[in-house]
């Protein structure tokens, strides 16, 4: 398959954005035989974006044009999102990729999830592969489970692993994120033995009702002191939790203004942003 034939060399150019979410709640209600955590969850797009630009190649490699700290490029869910999609659309080029990272990493923000389902949506385009968002979603769920979410569009209740999704309307809302500097591993969290794994399942509506919580916010506190102390210092300003399996903790605000009269008083040693909840993704279909 020709692999910008279809698009002119200024799409090429274009920015592409990769919003970060907020697990509103997640509550794990099981293990599977395989090794994965069976979970309910309440996703939701805010508006801290990484930032992504694609260059074509003469070759079929797939190169980054920086790799991230710690990770090696073979690793990288764009890579792997990337080669993906050149197999699934049999393309025979290759591309540069650069990644402009707001996200923190091991935040529980899925800025790697972000970044690896922007890549496919960006990539389908650029290199006219034609995939659905279904076909999409498909090969982002072998790349981590909230790749399908940042497919999807829209905010969205999760179970599964987190790829059944079920489409929301949320209502407008600003959030406080505060990360210390300190990255979480997902993996660590879950192979936990502390970790409550046994939740009982609730119907979408008792999440919405606010009976919600985060299942991994005791393992993460524990282990890590300095969220829970970031935790504890933003519970001080309204009611706050952590997002996901990550070091970010977050709390809602009715207006911009209250959201950043909070940041204001964010202590030095941890990062702070008020962002704005999104009804839809960025790049989503019209």
């Amino acid at each position: 398959m020709a692999a910008s034939s279809a698009v002119t060399p200024g799409a090429w150019r274009r920015r592409w954005p990769a919003p970060a979410k907020l697990n509103l709640a997640l509550h794990v209600v099981g293990r599977r035989p395989d090794g994965y955590h069976s979970v309910q969850t309440v996703l939701r797009l805010i508006d801290l974006c990484d930032a992504l630009e694609f260059a074509p190649r003469a070759d079929a490699a797939i190169r980054l044009a920086a790799e991230l700290p710690g990770v090696p490029a073979d690793d990288d869910l764009v890579v792997r999102a990337a080669r993906a999609l050149q197999e699934a659309g049999r393309v025979r080029t290759g591309v540069t990729i650069r990644v402009e990272k707001r996200i923190p990493m091991g935040g529980g923000l899925g800025g790697g999830s972000s970044d690896a389902a922007t890549t496919l949506i960006a990539l389908n385009a650029l290199w006219g592969t034609g995939l659905s968002r279904a076909a999409l979603a498909a090969l982002g769920v072998r790349l981590g489970a909230d790749v399908p979410f940042f497919l999807l569009g829209g905010n969205a209740f999760g179970e599964g692993i987190g790829e059944r999704l079920t489409p929301l309307a949320l209502d407008p809302a600003w959030y406080v994120v505060v990360t210390p500097q300190v990255a979480v591993s997902t993996r660590e969290i879950y192979a936990a033995s502390e970790l409550t794994r046994d939740t009982k399942p609730l119907k979408m509506q008792a999440f919405l009702a606010g009976l919600g919580r985060n299942d991994l916010e005791p393992v993460v506190c524990r282990r890590f002191p300095q969220v829970a102390r970031a935790l504890e210092w933003l519970k001080g300003h309204g009611d706050a939790r952590l997002s996901g399996s990550g070091s970010s903790v977050f709390a809602a605000y009715p207006t911009e203004a209250e959201a950043r009269a909070v940041v204001a008083r964010i202590p030095g040693e941890w990062r702070g942003v008020a962002v704005r909840g999104l009804d839809r993704h960025p790049l989503a279909p019209a």
